[in-house]
C-alpha cells in the first residue's frame, strides 16, 4: 500500500506560521484578554524565528495560547472554529497529490488535539502526528508539549509508524526532517501542471457547521485592528441597538445607512394584508437572528417572527413582536394558525442559523398551514465578527452583528407560491417544503442539505440545540459574565 507523509503547515496548509490559529484558540476558548496578551508576545515569536529559534518561540505560543486551559474547551474550539479557518487555507494542488495515495499521514509541529479532527474528517488522513500538549490530573493544559525537541519528536513517531517499510512520497518544505525518511520527496509550491492527479481528485469534505466569532483569520495585523476597534465597536452597537428600539419602523432605514448598514432589496414584496384575509406567511432562509427585523424594516411594518430559541434577552431587545415556539407539533400548529389569522407572519423552517453556503432540511410544517407562502432570500455580509453562535451565549449575538463596522443584509423577494406548488392542489408538505428550500437556494448559489438544527448542535456545541427557559436576570449574569476577564 503507497504511503504518503505530508507536512501541513505551509504545504497542506499554504500559510506556514500557525500563529494565527493559535490565536482562534486563545480568543474562543479563553477570550479577549488572552488573544491581547498572545498579540502582545508576537514580536518576541517573530524575533526568535528570525534568530533560528524558531522552536521556542512555537514552544511560547502553545504556553500562551494554552497555559491553564480546559483540555474539553480546546477540543470544542477544534471541533467547531478552526476547521472553517483550516479549509479556507487548503493548497489545492498539494491535496492533489496527497489525496492520490492509499495512506495518508499529516505531521503537524502544532499540538495534535488543534488538528485531529479536521485532518481526518475532511483531509481523510489516517494518521495524524504532531506535538502533545501535557494536560494535567484535572484536564486542563499546562502549557508545554512533550520531547525536548518537537522535530525529533514527530521524526520518532513517523519512524516508528512505519518500521516496517519506508513511505512512498514526502511532502513539506526542505527543512522538515522527516522527509529523509520517505523515498521520494516534493517540495512546494507544487506546479499545477500535475496531471497525473486529477483523475483522482476527491475534493475535501466541505465544512457545513462552523461556529466561533471571528469572521476573519487573526493574523498579527488582523487581530491589533479588532483589538483597536472593540471599543468603538461596542459604543457603535449600543448606538444601532437603541436606535433601532426607539425609533419607528419607517424611519430605520434612513438612520441605518447614516450608522453605517446597508440593506440591499430586490423582488417585489406583497402589500400587507387588507379586510379579512389572513396574512402572507413568508419563508425565509435562516442567517442569523436579524433575518425577520431587517424584514419588517425593509417592509417598513412591524411582522411578527416565529422563534425556536431566541434567548429571553433578545426577546426583550427585539423592535418586532415575537412568537416563541415550544416544538410541540400541534400547540406551534396552531399559534402560527392564530398569528396569520391576524396578518402577516415571519417563519425561518430549517430551525437554526448556517453561516455557510448551505440550507439545512426545512420544517414542512409551514406548509401545511397556509397557501400564501413568499419565499424570501437572505444574505449578511459582515467584516469582523459573526452574530451567531452554537458554544457561546446568544443574548451577545444582536451586539456582535451591530459591532461590525459596516454590516451589509441582501434580501430577495421571490414570487408568491402559484396555487399548483402547495399543499391545495394535492401536494404533501414536504414536497412544498422541499420545493422552497430548491428555489431559495437556487437564488442565493447556495447548496440544499439534509442536515437539521440537530446535526449543528451536536457537531458544534456536543448537543441537541435544546435552550433552557432562563430568566432576565440570569441572562443579564451571562452576559455580564462573558466579559469578564477570561482566566482559567
Amino acid at each position: 500500500m503507497d504511503a504518503v507523509v505530508s507536512e501541513l503547515e505551509g504545504t497542506l496548509l499554504k500559510d506556514r506560521d500557525p500563529f494565527s490559529y493559535f490565536m482562534l484558540v486563545a480568543f474562543e476558548a479563553s477570550g479577549l484578554l488572552r488573544f491581547a496578551l498572545l498579540l502582545i508576545f508576537w514580536p518576541v515569536i517573530w524575533l526568535l524565528e528570525i534568530l533560528g529559534m524558531g522552536e521556542y518561540g512555537l514552544k511560547l505560543v502553545v504556553f500562551v495560547a494554552t497555559a491553564g486551559v480546559s483540555e474539553s474547551e480546546i477540543e470544542s474550539v477544534a471541533r467547531a472554529v478552526l476547521p472553517k479557518f483550516y479549509m479556507d487555507d487548503i493548497d489545492m494542488e498539494a491535496w492533489k497529490v496527497f489525496s492520490s495515495y492509499d495512506k495518508r499521514v499529516v505531521v503537524t509541529k502544532m499540538p495534535r488535539i488543534m488538528v485531529e479532527r479536521f485532518v481526518k474528517e475532511h483531509l481523510r488522513a489516517d494518521e495524524v502526528i504532531g506535538s502533545e500538549l501535557v494536560i494535567s490530573r484535572f484536564g486542563f493544559a499546562t502549557g508545554f508539549v512533550k520531547g525536548n525537541n518537537i522535530d525529533s519528536y514527530i521524526s520518532s513517531r513517523v519512524a516508528k509508524l512505519f518500521i516496517d517499510e519506508r513511505p512512498g512520497l514526502g511532502l513539506g518544505t526542505i527543512t522538515s526532517s522527516f522527509l529523509s525518511l520517505c523515498k521520494e520527496q516534493i517540495h512546494p509550491p507544487f506546479m499545477a501542471n500535475q496531471n497525473q492527479y486529477d483523475h483522482q481528485l476527491v475534493r475535501p469534505l466541505p465544512v457545513i457547521f462552523h461556529d466561533g466569532r471571528l469572521v476573519k483569520r487573526p493574523t498579527p495585523s488582523t487581530a491589533l485592528l479588532i483589538i483597536l476597534w472593540m471599543p468603538l465597536g461596542i459604543i457603535l452597537a449600543t448606538n444601532r441597538i437603541l436606535v433601532g428600539v426607539m425609533l419607528p419602523m419607517w424611519a430605520k432605514p434612513y438612520l441605518s445607512r447614516v450608522l453605517g448598514g446597508k440593506v440591499i432589496v430586490k423582488g417585489k414584496p406583497p402589500p400587507p394584508a387588507s379586510g379579512g384575509n389572513s396574512g402572507v406567511l413568508f419563508v425565509c432562509t435562516h442567517r442569523t437572528l436579524m433575518d425577520p427585523v431587517v424584514l419588517s424594516t425593509v417592509l417598513r411594518r412591524k411582522i411578527p417572527a416565529v422563534t425556536y430559541s431566541l434567548s429571553r434577552l433578545s426577546e426583550i431587545l427585539s423592535p418586532i413582536p415575537t412568537v416563541r415556539l415550544t416544538r410541540i407539533r400541534n400547540v406551534d400548529a396552531e399559534k402560527i394558525k392564530t398569528e396569520l389569522a391576524k396578518g402577516d407572519l415571519v417563519v425561518c423552517p430549517e430551525g437554526t442559523t448556517c453561516r455557510e453556503p448551505f440550507l439545512l432540511r426545512f420544517s414542512a410544517l409551514f406548509a401545511e398551514l397556509t397557501d400564501q407562502i413568499v419565499p424570501v432570500a437572505m444574505n449578511y455580509r459582515v467584516g469582523f465578527f459573526h452574530a451567531t453562535t452554537a458554544r457561546g451565549c446568544k443574548a451577545l449575538d444582536p451586539i456582535f452583528f451591530f459591532m461590525n463596522p459596516r454590516p451589509v443584509y441582501e434580501v430577495t423577494f421571490l414570487n408568491q407560491l402559484p396555487v399548483e406548488a402547495t399543499c391545495s392542489s394535492g401536494k404533501s408538505p414536504h414536497d412544498v417544503a422541499n420545493y422552497v428550500q430548491r428555489i431559495l437556494a437556487a437564488t442565493l448559489g447556495f447548496e440544499c442539505t439534509n442536515f437539521t438544527r440537530k446535526d449543528k448542535y451536536r457537531v458544534l456545541a456536543g448537543n441537541d440545540g435544546t435552550v433552557s427557559y432562563t430568566s432576565f436576570v440570569d441572562q443579564i449574569k451571562k452576559v455580564v459574565s462573558t466579559f469578564k476577564p477570561f482566566f482559567h
